[in-house]
């Protein structure tokens, strides 16, 4: 089976810039987050050995979210000075990797993600899902006549994305401490994890919010109440339909009173799966490294310890 890696790139540049203490280049410029970046790399591209890999990013313009919703993320303080240089530099470091960076204005890199999960999951013999793929460059099945599928993994610190999970088709490995320690989330894991599917993270979080996102949610529903509902009604859209049946008065009146706050956070918390993006697989093959231009990067960063792992 060949494999997608898909890069949450601003999830794993802060991590690696809050996990590691600060770091300069002989030039005396901040480089910790670069550094974790290139650490993890390394660790990923030798453990997953990826056919193709993509590294998505944020863009500074304001998202759709921002249209619908003005005060989304908006108690985040400024990017630090130290780490806004680095995420520029984060660019050339993909490119010495030899990956393929994908951004576009409008959206954020989870949507990204999304995008480039929907649009190549599933097998291209079966015609499933919205495909592009080169099936020249695909066609190594030992069956005749048939192609090979492709598992996708999503790397990233931003639990956002494990409503793209789907089954162990799409996987995701969350950074769980650091940028050392993951753990994986396939379909089964997850639900042992949170008691429903990994499509259902939406409404969940609909209900719930998020703080760091701001996503405001139902005030005075919390996580077990939100699970709850969830698995008796599925959906935040059910709940509402039902929602002068449920028992509970105060149960009841949290919702109704909540109703336009609920449908507002599913928006907001909903991964975009259709961003229009001009870009094939073969767009995103991972040539092999070329270990002596990343050894001379490494060196101009002063990586003597990454160097050594090369």
């Amino acid at each position: 089976m060949k494999k997608l890696l898909l890069i949450d790139a601003n999830s794993l540049i802060h991590r690696s810039f809050h996990a590691l203490p600060p770091l300069t280049t002989p030039k005396g410029e901040p480089i910790n987050a670069v550094y974790g970046l290139s650490s993890v790399l390394l660790k990923i591209l030798r453990e997953h050995n990826p056919d193709y890999v993509a590294a998505a990013f944020d863009r500074p313009e304001p998202t759709f979210r921002d249209e619908i919703f003005k005060e989304y993320k908006a108690h985040r303080p400024p990017t630090a000075h130290e780490l806004v240089s680095q995420l520029q530099k984060a660019h050339e470091t993909f490119e010495k990797f030899g990956i393929k960076v994908v951004e576009k204005s409008g959206f954020e890199a989870d949507d990204i993600v999304g995008t480039l999960a929907e649009k190549f999951k599933g097998s291209p013999s079966t015609g499933s899902g919205t495909n592009n793929y080169s099936l020249s460059e695909a066609r190594h099945s030992t069956v005749p006549g048939e192609v090979e599928e492709l598992q996708i993994i999503i790397f990233s610190g931003d639990k956002d994305n494990l409503q793209l999970v789907d089954d162990d088709k799409v996987v995701v490995e969350l950074l769980k401490t650091g940028v050392s320690k993951t753990v994986t989330y396939d379909k089964a894991f997850f639900l042992q994890q949170y008691g429903f599917a990994p499509e259902q993270l939406v409404d969940y979080k609909a209900l719930v919010g998020d703080v760091s996102d701001n996503i405001p949610g139902v005030t005075g529903i919390g996580p077990k109440g939100a699970t709850d509902l969830i698995k008796e009604y599925g959906s935040v859209e059910k709940i509402y339909e039902e929602v002068g049946l449920i028992p509970k008065e105060v149960l009841r009146k949290k919702l109704e009173a909540g109703r336009e706050n609920a449908f507002l956070s599913k928006k907001l918390a909903a991964i975009k799966r259709d961003v229009p993006l001009e870009i094939t697989l073969d767009d995103l093959r991972q040539e092999t490294l070329n270990k002596e231009e990343l050894k001379k990067y490494f060196d101009e960063l002063g990586f003597k310890s990454l160097t050594e792992r090369l």
